[in-house]
């Protein structure tokens, strides 16, 4: 059950969304949010504003619609069926560039990208520079993105490389060695299978500087509807403050019920680990609002892509993004309220 008071609170953000559209028609817009994996905490601020009326204080009736391995929201979006798509980071908004395919990033979810490097306790490798002697479990998708930037400015071996499946069991049984992750996922399974408290490493906190969790629309979108993306992208921010400093119980039922096998221990441990690490709320975004992103960051990290042989050096990185929606302190004055600072 939502407190009277989280409702109240809920209400603050909601009444100061809902008085920019207080002369729409009182019919809601269908809209549908597509993620890009499996309903799970780190979508909970989406579910959010489901769950307590904020998208619907302004006029929409907002569908979430789960990603997963059978699942291509982005497609959906591009061919015109979904209005709105959760992007990963801003790799893929550079390779639709190159394409000319006409994606806009409106705002990012997520400040720092949760990848890590998850390391053995007490083995030799306890930091960053000396994670160069490992043995380091990496996907393909890493190996050819942020592999290749920690190669040419960390310094990284091709050679340390071993192919990753998905699987923890070749890195618990190998003390000198280091896997991929999310912070907010693979820990929470070695911890529990591995009896230990493993060394996290966040690439963001060593220059891989992506915006991460985005939300994407094609530029039609926009030109046609721009109330409705002012919409849910102020809704969305709100969702987040909410959902991470104030009553989240009915998103995380919306989430447990799209994703049968997630478990409340499991959503703890994201949630807590996201404030852990200022995983949506650090830098710009505590005087900007949640969702915020700067010319001056999209910059940096591409010419490190590009550096690293990633990305192509010619794209006009100008016409992937769109500040219009963000950085105006939505959700600033609601986070003081809900945590009383």
């Amino acid at each position: 059950m939502v407190s009277n008071h989280m409702k109240s609170l809920a209400a603050f953000g909601a009444l100061a969304l809902s008085a920019t559209f207080a002369t729409q028609s009182s019919a809601l817009e269908d809209v549908t949010f597509g993620t890009n994996w499996l309903a799970q905490a780190e979508h909970g601020g989406f579910y959010q504003s489901v769950a307590d009326g904020t998208y619907e204080a302004c006029g929409l009736n907002v569908t979430v619609a789960p990603g997963g391995p059978q699942v291509n929201n982005r497609a959906l979006m591009l061919a015109g069926k979904i209005e709105f798509h959760m992007g990963g980071n801003m790799l893929q908004p550079f390779s639709a560039a190159e394409q000319n395919i006409p994606v806009v990033v409106l705002a990012s979810m997520f400040q720092k990208e949760p990848q890590v490097l998850i390391s053995h306790p007490d083995q030799g490798f306890d930091t960053w520079e000396s994670l160069k002697g490992a043995k380091l479990f990496l996907g393909e998708n890493g190996f050819q993105s942020y592999y290749k930037w920690m190669i040419a400015e960390h310094g990284f071996t091709v050679e340390q490389r071993e192919p990753y499946t998905f699987n923890a069991a070749p890195f618990l049984a190998d003390k000198k060695s280091a896997q991929q992750g999310y912070i907010t996922s693979e820990p929470f399974a070695i911890e529990r299978e591995g009896g230990f408290k493993p060394n996290l490493f966040l690439l963001a906190d060593y220059g891989f500087d992506t915006y991460s969790t985005t939300i994407e629309a094609m530029q039609a979108t926009i030109d046609a509807k721009p109330e409705i993306v002012k919409c849910f992208i102020d809704g969305s921010i709100l969702g987040w403050v909410n959902y991470l400093y104030g009553d989240n119980a009915a998103a995380n039922e919306m989430i447990k019920k799209d994703n049968p096998d997630i478990t409340d221990e499991q959503i703890a441990f994201s949630i807590e680990t996201m404030k852990e690490f200022g995983i949506v709320d650090s830098g710009d975004s505590e005087t900007m609002g949640i969702g915020a992103m700067t010319d001056a960051r999209q910059k940096s990290f591409y010419d490190k892509m590009v550096a690293a042989g990633v990305t192509p050096a010619d794209l006009d990185i100008s016409k992937i993004y769109t500040l219009d929606f963000i950085n105006k302190g939505v959700g600033v004055e609601l986070k003081k309220k809900l945590t009383g600072m």
